[in-house]
């Protein structure tokens, strides 16, 4: 009798073992989601890159981090003030661990800092303003900025927080170079604070993460989500079908012409939302003699005329219409609205006048045009290439042949972001990490050296616009602030010193039992989405 009890008993220990796990299986949730693009590296210091950011921002965190509003909040640091006039002091989350278990403390900010600002990094631009990190105590760092710098905390979003002691062991203090194809340990592997833990990487194919148990958030906020699996799928019908078919969750890129498509299946979503990004044209104003070009001893791009005659050739209403499918929103500025400083009466493009861009190109010296390479990416932007292959046919009309080069993200940003800046024209697209203009001002058009002008690829300079972002810099009047971001973009725009082409809708597709964040930063924070 005590046999078949125990024997009983052993059978309904076992029926309820597996009750539970067949509803922990059950229960579990896993987020399947796809880009064009892959991150290309874990390390968050690799490049100032949206998507290689929300992706690490998933491991690591910064002091500030934003809301699903867009708003600065508590993220490592729980409060932060200005002390003295060029002091910023942060009091930092007490009980964080990283994922290895070490405790988090005023050392890896200190350490963390030092290299975002140092050669490898590719993120020293939202920390231009700041001399020193100094440790005060274990939870508390005071930021010495070089002058009055009243915007410091809309800067640190993007800037993640490593572990000292975990860089040091694997031999990572230094960030490698993305734009040199260097690698670290720090480059496939990670060790942050944040909600999600790296499980499984293959680069440019797969990558799959899952919940941080431990995060400090939890109680706050509870994730919801056990697994994220991540795939790069590079062609945007399989990327659509993939969606349609039920084997992803979410489309981080939507081609405009699929909209309709997807909207009007059962079962789906598209999300969509004004982007701040501006997506531009650069052109080589540095050297004496383009890279790229068939004329030799000198170089068209320093002539404005040359500048103004490009600018005129490309009808950017045509491209926000045709190939973007009115998804865009023609721009005349490097900045547009929802970011601080935007001026819509500053707004004005010059008119599209291919007749007035060859006389304009006669004037200065090449009657017949001239031949240009053109560097672009074809899977970081909405229709990137597409937009790039318009703009090739808009300057042949004018006489110029842009011969174009569209890569990878990967190829492309160590191309023309090289130490050498190894491009004559090219397309890039820029959102200001603290919604301010004068990141920028001085991302994009800062004579380049040190922590500014680190994106200025096309290697333009102008004293004037320099002492202006040194100005705007420390100016405490809001009024006084805008007014010369104004200046500084008008003087940018009448030199032509870009070809703004527009801002892009920001458009996600999703199945219908996903709900999520979606922002204008394009910022993806997987730590909002959850699973109806």
């Amino acid at each position: 009798m005590m046999l078949r009890l125990n024997r009983m008993l052993r059978i309904g220990v076992w029926a309820v073992l597996t009750a539970i796990l067949a509803t922990a299986f059950a229960e579990a949730k896993t987020f399947r989601w796809a880009n064009e693009g892959d991150a290309n590296s874990m390390d968050p210091y690799a490049r100032q890159e949206t998507f290689l950011l929300l992706m690490d921002m998933s491991f690591y965190e910064p002091l500030i981090r934003r809301s699903r509003e867009m708003k600065l909040e508590p993220g490592l640091a729980t409060e932060w003030a200005r002390v003295e006039p060029t002091v910023w002091r942060f009091k930092l989350r007490q009980g964080v661990k990283f994922h290895d278990g070490t405790p988090f403390t005023a050392d890896d900010v200190v350490f963390s800092y030092d290299r975002a600002t140092h050669p490898g990094s590719n993120v020293a631009s939202p920390l231009a303003t700041v001399k020193e990190v100094k440790k005060v105590d274990d939870l508390t760092v005071d930021l010495v900025t070089d002058g009055p710098d009243p915007i410091l905390p809309f800067n640190l979003p993007t800037i993640a927080i490593m572990s000292k002691k975990w860089c040091e062991e694997h031999n990572a203090t230094r960030a490698a170079d993305i734009t040199k194809g260097e690698e670290s340990y720090a480059t496939r592997n990670e060790n942050g604070t944040g909600p999600f833990m790296l499980k499984e990487r293959q680069p440019d194919v797969k990558t799959v993460l899952v919940k941080n148990p431990n995060w400090w958030g939890l109680k706050d906020q509870p994730i919801e989500l056990d697994e994220v699996v991540f795939n790069r799928i590079e062609n945007a019908s399989t990327r659509v079908s993939a969606l349609l078919s039920g084997e992803l969750d979410m489309v981080y890129t939507v081609p405009p012409q699929d909209t309709d498509r997807i909207s009007k299946t059962q079962g789906m979503k598209i999300w969509k939302t004004p982007e701040l990004r501006t997506i531009f044209l650069g052109m080589d104003q540095n050297r004496d003699e383009l890279l790229e070009s068939n004329i030799k001893g000198k170089n068209p791009f320093k002539d404005k005329r040359v500048r103004q005659a490009f600018y005129q050739a490309i009808d950017e209403e045509a491209i926000a219409a045709k190939v973007m499918r009115g998804f865009a929103r023609p721009s005349a500025l490097m900045v547009g609205p929802g970011v601080n400083g935007y001026d819509a009466k500053l707004d004005k493009r010059s008119p599209h006048d291919p007749a007035a861009a060859k006389k304009l190109l006669a004037e200065a010296g090449y009657p017949n045009g001239f031949e240009v390479g053109f560097d672009c990416p074809n899977d970081r932007y909405v229709n990137d290439e597409a937009i790039c292959q318009a703009v090739v046919a808009m300057l042949a009309r004018i006489g110029v042949k842009a011969n174009l080069l569209a890569q990878t993200r990967a190829k492309y940003f160590a191309k023309i972001n090289a130490p050498g800046y190894n491009t004559s024209f090219y397309m890039l697209g820029w959102t200001p990490g603290t919604y301010d203009a004068l990141d920028a001002l001085k991302a994009l058009a800062g004579t380049r050296g040190g922590k500014e002008g680190v994106f200025n690829s096309g290697g333009y300079s102008n004293p004037q616009l320099d002492q202006l972002n040194k100005n705007i810099q420390v100016e405490l009047d809001s009024e006084k602030r805008n007014e010369m971001i104004g200046q500084a973009l008008s003087l940018l725009r009448d030199d032509f010193a870009y070809i703004p082409l527009h801002q892009q809708v920001v458009v996600w597709a999703t199945r219908d039992n996903v709900d999520l964040a979606q922002t204008g930063d394009n910022f993806f924070q997987l730590r909002y989405v959850k699973l109806k």
